[in-house]
């Protein structure tokens, strides 16, 4: 089955979920109670069950237990891998972010340290945000019906994404190039000098200067559509 034909094959289910083995479906209390109290799913609607690395299978709700009802069916990960880095933001606007980058496809979201970051880190909060967003994403995922669920690193510093084929955001920079799989959005005070000076490629997203937010999730959609073919990126590498 291609990645397409799967992914229309999901589409008509009635919800998705994940679960931690695909051959024995144990699911979570959370799961179950969204399914079946929240969702009212019946017997005899269709469910997806996928595991977050590329497999899956349909299932049939029967008296709120999901029984397999086809063989597993394993896709493979998206090439080449996307990456969007960007500097966390005051309230929920990063949250909002982390949901609309894992409907887009993107695979892997990358909390940045930047010189005029507003919003730093300690240990706690890290392990805090991470995990929130991971749960955000999986919740994402299950509506956008993605079977491999994105990855998340930081906060790391910006020097320490060079030689990623990546790229920063910059107003008024070059359209985005075929080699670029990474883009960096930085805070909402711009880049320093001495982080301009660290020899990135530089692409810009669009005419206007976008918030951090809005910027990720045009990365997010500039990089899909490029692997994806919806639109061609320049050939000339980006200055």
């Amino acid at each position: 089955m291609s990645t397409n034909d799967g992914l229309l094959v999901r589409a008509k289910a009635t919800a998705q979920v994940f679960v931690d083995d695909v051959e024995r479906i144990d699911l979570d209390q959370s799961d179950h109670h969204h399914l079946f109290t929240v969702r009212r799913v019946r017997d005899g609607e269709t469910i997806v069950v996928a595991d977050g690395k590329g497999s899956w299978r349909l299932c049939v709700a029967n008296n709120k237990v999901l029984e397999p009802d086809g063989d597993v069916v394993v896709e493979a990960k998206p090439t080449p891998e996307l990456v969007v880095g960007f500097a966390p933001v005051k309230g929920d606007r990063s949250d909002w972010a982390v949901t609309k980058l894992t409907e887009l496809g993107i695979d892997k979201i990358v909390a940045l340290e930047t010189g005029r970051s507003v919003v730093r880190w300690n240990a706690h909060a890290t392990e805090r945000a991470l995990n929130r967003w991971r749960r955000i994403a999986r919740e994402a995922s299950s509506q956008a019906r993605r079977v491999w669920l994105p990855e998340f690193e930081g906060p790391v510093p910006l020097a320490s994404m060079a030689g990623t084929n990546a790229a920063m955001a910059v107003p008024g920079a070059s359209p985005i190039a075929p080699a670029v799989t990474t883009i960096l959005i930085g805070p909402e005070g711009g880049w320093n000098d001495d982080e301009r000076a660290l020899g990135f490629a530089e692409v810009t997203l669009a005419p206007q200067i976008l918030r951090t937010e809005t910027a990720a999730v045009a990365a997010g959609v500039l990089l899909e559509a490029c692997r994806l073919g919806t639109v061609l990126a320049r050939e000339s590498e980006a200055r």
